[in-house]
């Protein structure tokens, strides 16, 4: 094996946790459904990471639908990053959506897809209604829109992405909030969705940062 190989070997492995963390999402869905706030309808936008495509947010998708929301996948098949056609095809969706509801879009971004998010945030702040990422490569976008509320999840045992780079500088309308999981279980990891479904509740105009629900904690990291 290639000493490349041999540095990588530890953080696939660590990886391997979205295994059990989806059989926990499988486990504990009924009970996070009827405990989460529920949703007043508005639309939500959901974009998966790279090398990622919706079956891959699938499972957020399901519960996000389930506490009410209007949640729809991106619908670009996989994302291979910036490309015209990816670019392009995210704002011609975005644009959709919010003609067809005629209100703000909830953005949530999955890793890569939370760079886009951010993105679109800075492009038409008046058509979005907050930006979710997860375990997103932040530091160093541009912070265009600061009256979108963003929050930024992460988890410093993410061997993906690392957590340092997930993290934004706090102040109004901006949080970190940390989470434990993998990287490729955050589209599924129950605690991710405890953060979401809160943070979605929220009344538009009424953005006030995270605090553990006090049935959540234990799902949460301290």
């Amino acid at each position: 094996m290639a000493p490349q190989q041999v540095r990588r070997s530890p953080r696939l492995a660590a990886e391997a946790r979205a295994v059990p963390e989806f059989a926990s999402f499988v486990a504990t869905a009924g009970p996070l459904l009827m405990a989460a706030p529920r949703g007043d309808g508005h639309p939500v936008l959901v974009l998966p990471g790279f090398r990622g495509d919706d079956d891959s947010t699938r499972p957020m998708r399901w519960f996000l639908r389930r506490l009410g929301y209007q949640v729809h996948g991106w619908g670009l098949g996989i994302n291979v990053g910036p490309t015209a056609r990816i670019t392009e095809g995210l704002t011609t969706r975005f644009t959709d959506l919010t003609k067809r509801y005629d209100e703000p879009v909830s953005l949530i971004g999955w890793s890569l897809g939370g760079v886009f998010a951010r993105a679109v945030g800075g492009r038409a702040p008046g058509h979005v209604r907050q930006v979710i990422t997860l375990g997103s490569p932040l530091r160093g976008t541009s912070d265009a829109a600061p009256a979108v509320p963003v929050t930024s999840i992460y988890s410093r045992t993410d061997a993906i992405v690392p957590w340092r780079a997930s993290l934004i500088a706090e102040g109004p309308l901006r949080e970190n909030v940390e989470i434990r999981g993998s990287h490729l279980g955050l589209g599924h990891n129950p605690s991710v969705l405890i953060v979401v479904a809160d943070r979605l509740a929220q009344p538009h105009h009424g953005w006030q940062p995270f605090q553990a629900p006090r049935w959540a904690r234990l799902w949460l990291a301290s």
